[in-house]
C-alpha cells in the first residue's frame, strides 16, 4: 500500500547517503519534497532521516545495494509499494573499482553500478514516473567521461583493466544512455531525461574502493588552489536538474557549471547509442525496444 498522499512532490534518489546526494537530499527536503534515499549502509541512512526531522518535507531511507540486479529489482518493488507517484529519479549512486570483480550476475562492478543500474531501474519505474507527469529522470555523469570509450568487443573490461578508465567508460555510458532515452521518450515532453557534471569534488566517497595511487592523486589535486568544486556546488546542480523550472522543458541535455554543454562526440552518436542500449537490455534480461 502507497504510504505517500497523491499531491507530495516524490524525490528518489540513489547515493543519497554521502557526498553530494546526501547535501542534495537535505535541500530537496527543505524544500518541501518527499526524498526516497538510497543506499547501502542503513545506519547512515537512517541518521540523514533522523537530521531531516524539522524540515518542510521528509526524508526516508531505503537501503539496497544497487550491484546485482535483483538489488534494483526488489528496490523498484519497494518504491512502487510505497509512493503514489514519482516526480524525480535521480541516478546518484556511483563507484570506483580499483580491480576488476564481477557481481554476481557476472557483471564489472563499476559497469554494474554506475550505467546498469540506472538503466534497470528507470526501465523498472518508467510506468511510475509517466503516470506522474511532468516527471524527470536526472543522471549523474562526469567530464572524465572524455577520457573513455564504449569497446563493444570487451565493453566490460576483462583485458588489461584499469580503474580510471573503467569508471570514465561508465560515465560515458551513462551519458549515451541519457540522450538515448530522451530521444526514444514520446516528444510531448511529459517525462525528461538529462544529465550533469557535478564538478571535480575531491572530498566525496566516490574513489573509496579505487587503488592507493588514484586516491592520493584525487587528495593531492584537492589541494590545488582553484582545483575542484565543493560538495555544495555539486548538490545545487543535482537540485537544480530536479526542481528548477529552467528544466522543466529541458530534455537530452548535458549540464556543466555553466549550463548545457557538447559531451564527446561517442556519448551523442546515434548509432553507438541505440547500440549501447541493445546490449545493456541484454545484460539485465529486458526487451530492448522499451519504452
Amino acid at each position: 500500500m502507497a504510504e505517500n498522499a497523491p499531491d507530495e512532490h516524490v524525490v528518489v534518489l540513489t547515493g543519497g547517503t554521502s557526498g553530494i546526494g546526501r547535501l542534495a537530499a537535505k535541500n530537496l527536503a527543505e524544500a518541501g519534497s518527499t526524498v526516497a534515499v538510497v543506499g547501502r549502509d542503513r545506519t547512515r541512512g537512517t541518521q540523514l532521516a533522523s537530521e531531516a526531522s524539522t524540515t518542510p518535507g521528509t526524508i526516508r531511507f531505503h537501503q539496497a545495494d544497487l550491484a546485482p540486479q535483483a538489488g534494483v529489482r526488489s528496490l523498484a518493488a519497494d518504491l512502487r509499494e510505497t509512493y503514489e507517484r514519482i516526480d524525480v529519479l535521480a541516478h546518484n549512486a556511483g563507484l570506483s573499482s580499483a580491480t576488476r570483480t564481477e557481481t554476481e550476475d557476472g557483471i564489472e562492478r563499476t559497469l554494474a553500478v554506475n550505467h546498469l543500474a540506472p538503466y534497470l531501474l528507470t526501465y523498472e519505474l518508467l510506468d511510475v514516473l509517466t503516470a506522474s507527469e511532468p516527471a524527470r529522470v536526472v543522471v549523474t555523469a562526469s567530464d572524465i567521461h572524455r577520457r573513455g570509450s564504449l569497446d563493444f568487443d570487451d565493453l566490460q573490461y576483462t583485458n588489461d583493466y584499469d580503474a580510471l578508465d573503467a569508471y570514465a567508460r561508465s560515465k560515458l555510458a551513462t551519458i549515451a544512455f541519457t540522450f538515448e532515452l530522451a530521444e526514444r521518450l514520446p516528444a510531448d515532453g511529459g517525462v525528461t531525461a538529462n544529465c550533469f557534471h557535478p564538478g571535480f569534488i575531491p572530498s566525496t566517497n566516490l574513489f573509496r574502493d579505487a587503488s592507493l595511487r588514484t586516491r592520493l592523486m584525487v587528495r593531492l589535486a584537492g589541494l590545488v588552489p582553484g582545483v575542484g568544486t565543493t560538495k555544495r556546488d555539486g548538490a545545487q546542480r543535482l537540485c537544480r536538474l530536479a526542481t528548477d523550472s529552467d528544466f522543466a522543458d529541458e530534455t537530452g541535455a548535458y549540464v556543466t557549471g555553466d549550463g548545457p554543454a557538447s559531451p564527446a562526440a561517442e556519448a551523442s552518436d546515434p548509432h553507438t547509442r541505440d547500440r549501447l542500449w541493445t546490449v545493456s537490455a541484454d545484460l539485465v534480461g529486458v526487451d530492448p525496444d522499451w519504452p
